[in-house]
């Protein structure tokens, strides 16, 4: 028998520029490049609808699906269309600018939770969902308390601004009360319910006004009665930067002012310790302001290396072992999803830790000590799939008709 692990789990935002995610044939992948993303919420908060406007405006989608019609990208199997709701996590994918990301749109319902425990704990980074008009529910604290148990850094989208009743400091507050965590806003709204048209950027400082519901936009500077309502946000932001590096902090102290690229610098060292839980707002059913999310999602969430590392038992020596996650060790992955597709037939989800998986390859299930022989590999686009040639270290793949494998085993080289 081989030697292998078996794994237990233990500048300002980039200019618009959404492209179509392309890949064929093999292929090495950056994983400073990569982001694996869940999208969480209380159920009924709009995370669906979000996840399918980030697709649309990324452009890996040419229409944006509905959960009210059945044309929803993520929730296709007949059950979720019949009651409207995420049942089981399904996976998409997209490219912005230049970063590839993965969206898992994960259940939010009790009822289908550890799902979504099982899911995150794969991820890397997450998006809390919050419903503007209802602000933290139930399972909202519970999907929280899942994201912190696996580690999982996130930023907070506060949904449905355009609704009646939609409250967006009321929602900040609950979060920083009910959630315990350093809430900061990183946007203003424009306009509230019905007149609600955009946001005003505490990065930037700028204004971005949305043309009706097609995504477009100008940019403008702060209107002049939201001017001291966005300099006492920038001091926020400014504030959260500073507090999360001890030398900016000396430094903000001292009275000096910290540039662009250091708060730029703490606010994600924020972030990524999860000291910071950046909010954003809009409507993603009207389409409106969706490119910050996506602009957000690549600047403050970690890749993949961002764990540094995974343990496990060595088969053979029964002795600890460690490999980086890096595509310079060898190959190692962790089956944590299994799905029974119609025309794929068994379909095993896993991560690639390290190394490169490519379809020549037979990797060892290191619990049971049986080879699988790799057929095609898949990119999952929700109900449909597309062939890869590799998959490296950091990314989430699919791939049929493994004999012996079932989820929560470990693939080896």
């Amino acid at each position: 028998m081989r030697d292998c692990v078996l794994y237990t789990r233990g500048t300002v935002f980039p200019e618009h520029d959404g492209r179509r995610f392309s890949q064929e044939g093999e292929r090495d992948v950056d994983i400073h490049q990569l982001r694996n993303v869940g999208i969480i919420a209380h159920g009924g908060a709009g995370k669906t609808t979000l996840a399918e406007a980030l697709l649309f405006n990324a452009k890996a989608t040419e229409r944006m699906g509905r959960v009210d019609d059945g044309s929803s990208h993520f929730d296709y199997d007949p059950e979720e269309i019949r009651r409207q709701i995420t049942i089981s996590t399904s996976f998409h994918h997209y490219n912005w600018n230049k970063v590839e990301v993965t969206v898992a749109d994960t259940p939010g319902y009790i009822n289908f939770e550890a799902d979504t425990h099982a899911c995150l704990r794969q991820l890397d980074g997450a998006v809390l969902v919050v419903n503007a008009v209802s602000g933290v529910e139930v399972q909202t604290e519970k999907m929280w308390h899942l994201a912190c148990d696996a580690g999982v850094p996130a930023i907070a989208f506060v949904s449905k601004m355009d609704r009646e009743r939609a409250d967006f400091q009321k929602a900040v507050d609950e979060i920083s009360d009910i959630l315990k965590v350093h809430a900061v806003p990183v946007q203003l709204p424009l306009g509230s319910e019905e007149g609600f048209r955009g946001v005003v950027d505490l990065f930037r400082m700028k204004a971005y006004v949305y043309k009706g519901e097609t995504g477009q936009f100008d940019v403008t500077d702060v209107p002049s009665d939201l001017a001291d309502a966005v300099a006492k946000g920038r001091e926020k932001v400014v504030e959260a930067a500073a507090e999360s590096d001890d030398s900016l902090l000396e430094k903000y102290l001292e009275g000096a002012s910290l540039t662009e690229e250091e708060i730029r610098k703490g606010f994600t060292s924020g972030v990524r310790s999860m000291k910071v839980l950046p909010v954003l707002c809009g409507s993603a059913l009207r389409n409106i302001a969706i490119h910050p999310v996506l602009d957000m999602i690549n600047f403050v969430l970690p890749d993949p290396s961002f764990r540094g590392e995974v343990k496990g038992t060595n088969p053979k020596k029964k002795t600890e072992d460690v490999r980086p996650i890096s595509i310079d060790a060898p190959f190692s992955a962790l089956v944590f999803k299994t799905l029974a597709d119609p025309y794929a037939g068994k379909l095993s989800i896993f991560k690639v830790y390290s190394g490169k998986l490519s379809p020549d390859m037979s990797p060892l299930n290191a619990g049971k000590n049986a080879t699988e022989r790799i057929g095609q590999i898949f990119r999952l686009e929700g109900k449909k799939q597309k062939p890869v040639g590799s998959a490296s270290a950091g990314e989430i793949v699919a791939v049929p008709k493994f004999k012996e494998t079932s989820t929560g085993d470990s693939l080896c080289d």
